[in-house]
């Protein structure tokens, strides 16, 4: 996958935008105002930062090469994902869904209503 297709993927979610916070090379994804995934534009081969439950996160680890513990984040709770074709397409799109779930699942009952979130997408 390339930037272009994971920014398309990311911004089909529900309540999600995009922003540029930090710098002009680092594309941010939140849902309801929360991060759940972050790109690196300068980077090649693309970086991506997604939240992922730590057990999971552990094993993604020993599993690909290209997936390291979050750069410049909560090394427990987020994993970087060099996309270089080591890590299939649907496993990718899997981990963008497992990091928007995790998030989803954090907000409170009224802003996942206000954002009209349904209870089944966690």
């Amino acid at each position: 996958m390339n930037i272009e297709s994971i920014r398309e993927y990311c911004i089909s979610k529900k309540a999600v935008s995009e922003c540029l916070p930090f710098d002009e090379t680092t594309l941010v994804f939140k849902v309801a105002g929360k991060i759940f995934a972050l790109a690196s534009l300068d980077a090649h081969p693309l970086r991506v930062n997604l939240k992922c439950d730590p057990e999971k996160a552990i094993n993604l680890r020993e599993r690909f090469k290209s997936v390291r513990p979050g750069y410049h984040m909560n090394k427990k709770h987020w994993n970087t994902l060099e996309i270089n074709g080591e890590v299939s397409r649907e496993i990718l799109i899997n981990l963008i869904d497992h990091s928007y779930n995790l998030v989803v699942a954090k907000l409170t009952k009224k802003v996942r209503e206000e954002n009209l979130l349904l209870m089944t997408e966690i």
